[in-house]
């Protein structure tokens, strides 16, 4: 098991780096040979929050910077994602029925099925660090 080691990506608001994005934590989660299952769930949800980000916290406006930083520590594999946006209310997002139909508004439903945690916290009097987590006991490594 990994003592503790942190990588870093910034990128510009644009939903064309969201590829750049889920490629960074791909290569994290293989660093760790995370099964493929639990490696396209914390990629999925990484891309929801990143789309969020750049849509709703950002405006789509590409010069403000989006940092995504993975730790990989003895309880797991932890995601922050920092914003420039308004402080932003996790808890204020209703928990859907899965089986509700409706056109968007699934990303932080995603999230929280498909992480262990999920917390968004302000840092300031603008930003945000939300913070998503899979704990390694719930993690299938492959081997080799």
């Amino acid at each position: 098991m990994v003592g503790s080691l942190s990588f870093s990506l910034t990128l510009p608001s644009d939903l064309r780096m969201l590829s750049v994005a889920r490629a960074f934590v791909e290569a994290v989660c293989q660093t760790q040979k995370l099964d493929n299952r639990t490696t396209h769930a914390v990629v999925l949800a990484l891309g929801e929050a990143v789309t969020n980000i750049i849509r709703h916290a950002h405006c789509h406006h590409v010069e403000i910077p989006l940092q995504i930083r993975c730790k990989l520590t003895p309880q797991g594999l932890v995601l922050e994602l920092q914003d420039e946006g308004a402080p932003f209310d996790l808890d204020a997002v209703p928990r859907l029925d899965p089986g509700e139909l409706r056109i968007g508004g699934r990303g932080v439903y995603l999230m929280r099925a498909l992480m262990d945690e999920l917390s968004c916290q302000p840092r300031g009097p603008r930003g945000n660090v939300l913070r998503m987590v899979k704990h390694w006991p719930d993690l299938v490594r492959e081997c080799g």
